[in-house]
């Protein structure tokens, strides 16, 4: 089967070449507002063709952008755009309290390279080093890169999409989507493990695998994020531009932490179960709609936290390693007993974080039940799924 996955390689212009790269992201950046305020103003409406009519030309002769990049400015606007209705249709009450029209802007420089039009890799020095020729507003450069970790990226049947130019604290960055060839679902007779995993606050992740039980912890992650949105707070009471400016970088900062966090542990995750392992995983559809049921000091804790950025992590992971990740019904899953299968709200107590069950007695810590269940949920999907095939 086949999965699209983002590499992210860092670039190593020269001074020259990095001068010419900025200048063309900000000509890009100048031509995706310009494109925008076309649609803000009423003049067209926010779709591809109309658009490549009225703004085309302009994009070449105003910003001197080539042809695919000209194509590409009205590609990002129109994107851009039918995020936004996506946006507000979804989270009305977010857009309600802004004053005027909400226009995309692109105030960060950026660059949308197509491949075999605006960038392609190249062999050098008889093949023995690889570099990315890149569109420029004065032509083609030729800049060497890292891939660290992402060799996968280039493997054979590899197949590359457009890329975005990206800079960030003096460095340059491609981040390429790249879709490649993985192993096939297992079939349940292929399955060999099957792990339970709670997902929370308190620990990131519980795992138990139906004898061993692993925690990790996410006291240091709390802590972290508790001290960024201090940062926010006392940066919203200035009410200025340059402190509004501050709390978005603070918030694309954390962002990118959090990102490198879930990344780290799903690879843990991926790495010490073997291959044909059945991950289970709570369905938490709908979770930051359910803040009604939280303390207002912790909702802002519970309705961020990214669970789904972690799920999409581990499913990925777990598909390049020939397993497989599954989601099922989370009710009662922090109340049920794993051994006699007993469930009342009572079993758990979560000011001391003990499970003791009501009916049969059995105690363990109130983190681990979760993880329990799901692992005997999925036992149970597995056997019906073999009882079908």
């Amino acid at each position: 089967m086949l999965q699209t996955r983002t590499a992210k390689l860092r670039i190593f212009p020269d001074d020259e070449q990095a001068v010419l790269l900025r200048q063309t992201m900000s000509a890009y950046s100048d031509a995706c507002n310009y494109v925008s305020g076309l649609v803000s103003s009423g003049k067209v409406r926010p779709d591809r063709y109309r658009l490549h009519d009225l703004a085309y030309s302009d994009c070449r002769s105003m910003f001197s952008l080539p042809t695919q990049m000209a194509q590409s400015v009205i590609r990002t606007v129109t994107a851009s755009y039918k995020s936004l209705r996506t946006n507000i249709s979804s989270h009305p009450e977010k857009f309600r309290k802004k004053k005027g029209s909400v226009v995309p802007k692109f105030s960060i420089p950026q660059l949308s390279l197509v491949r075999g039009r605006d960038y392609s890799l190249l062999w050098i020095k008889e093949h023995t080093e690889r570099v990315f020729s890149l569109n420029t507003l004065e032509g083609r450069i030729k800049v060497p890169f890292r891939s660290d970790a992402m060799d996968w990226a280039f493997a054979d049947g590899a197949r590359m999409g457009t890329a975005k130019l990206v800079f960030r604290k003096g460095k340059f960055y491609l981040h390429i989507p790249v879709t490649v060839e993985v192993p096939d679902p297992p079939e349940p007779s292929d399955i060999t493990d099957v792990v339970g995993i709670d997902r929370g606050i308190r620990f990131l992740t519980v795992s138990y695998d139906g004898e061993k039980t692993s925690f990790m912890s996410g006291a240091e992650v709390k802590q972290k994020r508790a001290h960024y949105k201090k940062l926010r707070q006392e940066l919203q009471k200035k009410q200025t531009s340059s402190a509004r400016r501050r709390i978005r970088a603070i918030g694309r900062r954390e962002n990118r932490w959090m990102s490198d966090v879930n990344h780290c542990l799903s690879k843990t995750l991926v790495r010490e179960h073997p291959e044909g392992t059945l991950f289970v995983l709570e369905d938490l559809t709908g979770i930051r709609t359910a803040s009604e049921r939280v303390r207002v000091k912790d909702r802002y804790v519970q309705v961020s936290w990214p669970y789904y950025d972690l799920e999409q992590k581990l499913t990925y992971k777990a598909q390049m390693n020939g397993s497989m990740v599954i989601k099922v019904d989370p009710r009662y899953t922090s109340q049920r007993c794993p051994v006699c299968g007993h469930t009342e709200r009572g079993n758990r107590d979560k000011r001391d974080h003990v499970f003791k069950c009501r009916e049969c007695g059995y105690t363990s810590k109130d983190d681990r039940i979760g993880a329990m269940n799901l692992q005997k949920m999925g036992t149970e999907y597995l056997l019906k799924a073999q009882k079908v095939s």
